[in-house]
């Protein structure tokens, strides 16, 4: 009887010890669990400070790209303006030459019917004296309206050349001259720096092409830009098959994904 209450009593001792065990891997196991989810829920907290930092830099870009266009609306008016000056200053100079040669024709009229000629002789030199004036201001006037006139056509295309650089930037897209390189690459955050900034017309929140041998081989959105340098992301399944981002890859502005952007 003594031998059956203590094969009954190891088996009780052998039952408890395992489960205590499977208790205790069960804890361990739950602590794992809820570290790696402090981890993520740390990731999600940059994450989320990241995106708001960002919408920060694009509404103060906004805010600026809308002050610059007020200002060319500004610009515009008032060339305009000057133009209808100029145009009015032309147009009272073309009476004036009208005028003086009809004064001419009148004066010409009147020395043929002149009878002496020593008279004649002096009202002609002295006609001729004002005709020499007079197409010498004519030349001078149209001298200073072919220089107006150049000086508009200078300030229209430069206003025209800005216009349509803040209007790409407006539409968060990186200006067509660009042209730059990537600088590093983090592939366990998934982002890449680049060598050249604002100064050379990178754009937040725009998007990238990596060009290898004439060819895209990734695409990338512009998360931050400083002035001479900035980081984008690498947009997910934009690498190519069985291709690897380098240090120096070309990068040149894409057009931004419809569906991504709405």
């Amino acid at each position: 009887m003594a031998n059956v209450f203590g094969i009954l009593t190891a088996i009780v001792l052998a039952i408890s010890a395992f489960v205590a065990y499977k208790n205790k891997a069960a804890y361990e196991t739950e602590i794992t669990n809820t570290a790696n989810r402090k981890t993520e829920l740390n990731k999600s907290n940059a994450r989320l400070k990241l995106a708001k930092e960002n919408l920060a830099t694009t509404t103060a870009k906004r805010n600026e790209v809308d002050s610059e266009n007020l200002k060319l609306a500004e610009d515009e008016i008032a060339q305009k303006k000057t133009n209808g000056e100029l145009d009015a200053q032309k147009s009272e100079k073309t009476a004036k030459v009208a005028a003086n040669k009809e004064k001419l024709d009148d004066i010409r009229e009147k020395t043929s019917k002149l009878g002496e000629i020593n008279e004649l002789a002096g009202k002609m030199k002295k006609t001729n004296a004002e005709l020499e004036e007079l197409a010498q201001s004519i030349a001078a006037t149209e001298a200073k309206l072919a220089n107006l006139n150049g000086q508009n056509v200078q300030t229209e295309k430069e206003v025209a050349d800005l216009k349509g650089t803040l209007e790409t930037m407006s539409m968060n897209q990186s200006l067509p001259t660009l042209s730059t390189r990537i600088r590093s690459i983090y592939p366990t955050w998934g982002f890449v720096t680049l060598s050249s900034g604002n100064a050379s017309g990178v754009v937040t929140n725009s998007t990238l092409n990596v060009v290898r041998d004439g060819s895209t081989i990734a695409k990338l959105m512009v998360t931050a830009v400083e002035t001479s340098t900035a980081s984008a992301s690498i947009i997910p399944d934009s690498v190519a098959k069985d291709v690897t981002l380098m240090v120096g890859d070309r990068v040149v502005p894409g057009q931004k994904d419809k569906a991504a952007s709405n």
